[in-house]
């Protein structure tokens, strides 16, 4: 099996209110996109990795986060377009052949706590059903309101999931997806949601409410407090390991 992973970074992070783009700041002393990369570089399920990354921050990127963390999978740093899908699709361009690929695996920049065993069941699930993502079910009530700002009506939240990322698909699949996408000038939110448009059924893999996406100051604070969470909870297990 071979599985490449798509790595969308060229958010300029508009949102977040700073000169640096969100994919480069700092958590717990480390750019959130070193994160994010750290998860797959060391899952052997992956065989490659692409960056996308604004043409302006490919040397930055290259030198600064793939070079000195030693990610040795991204293979290749494709710059990104007007928009995500843009992005996304730049990127299997570059890639070598559709045949060459069981699985494409696409997977925001900007969301550092995704765990390896996520990354696994969205991959067993897209083996088995052909395109499946991490989504988590809603738990607030779900209106949907008009331009105005008047509640239309109440939504049946059971019916209502989250999409997150990783997306997977079989290569021949998501190639297809975008291809026809351009022929319609079709842009869709997701990549899912371009499988979708062409018919083809996408499975939703419970997730966790931990895979955030860091994209707003208070998202950065959040994203410490998770960060911390964990690195306690490792020292804890280590703690109970090193007892006689």
């Amino acid at each position: 099996m071979r599985v490449a992973v798509i790595i969308p970074a060229a958010g300029t992070g508009r949102r977040m209110h700073q000169a640096t783009p969100k994919q480069y700041l700092c958590l717990g002393g480390r750019p959130i996109l070193a994160h994010t990369l750290e998860v797959f570089e060391n899952l052997p399920e992956i065989n490659e990795i692409t960056v996308v990354a604004q043409t302006k921050a490919l040397e930055f990127c290259q030198n600064q986060i793939i070079t000195p963390f030693g990610f040795k999978k991204v293979l290749r740093l494709v710059p990104g377009g007007k928009e995500r899908q843009d992005s996304v699709y730049n990127a299997i361009k570059a890639l070598q052949r559709q045949d060459d690929y069981d699985l494409i695996v696409v997977h925001d920049g900007v969301r550092p706590f995704v765990t390896p065993e996520e990354v696994r069941r969205v991959i067993g699930a897209a083996l088995e059903h052909g395109a499946a993502i991490l989504a988590t079910p809603a738990n607030d009530t779900v209106k949907k309101v008009n331009h105005t700002g008047r509640i239309q009506k109440t939504l049946n939240r059971q019916d209502i999931w989250l999409a997150q990322t990783p997306q997977a698909f079989q290569a021949p699949i998501i190639w297809r997806a975008f291809v026809e996408a351009y022929g319609r000038d079709f842009y869709g939110t997701d990549e899912a949601s371009l499988v979708e448009a062409i018919g083809i059924p996408v499975f939703a893999i419970p997730g966790s409410v931990y895979n955030i996406k860091v994209t707003t100051p208070e998202d950065l604070v959040l994203a410490e407090a998770i960060l911390a969470l964990r690195q306690q909870s490792r020292t804890t297990t280590r703690d109970r390991k090193d007892q006689p």
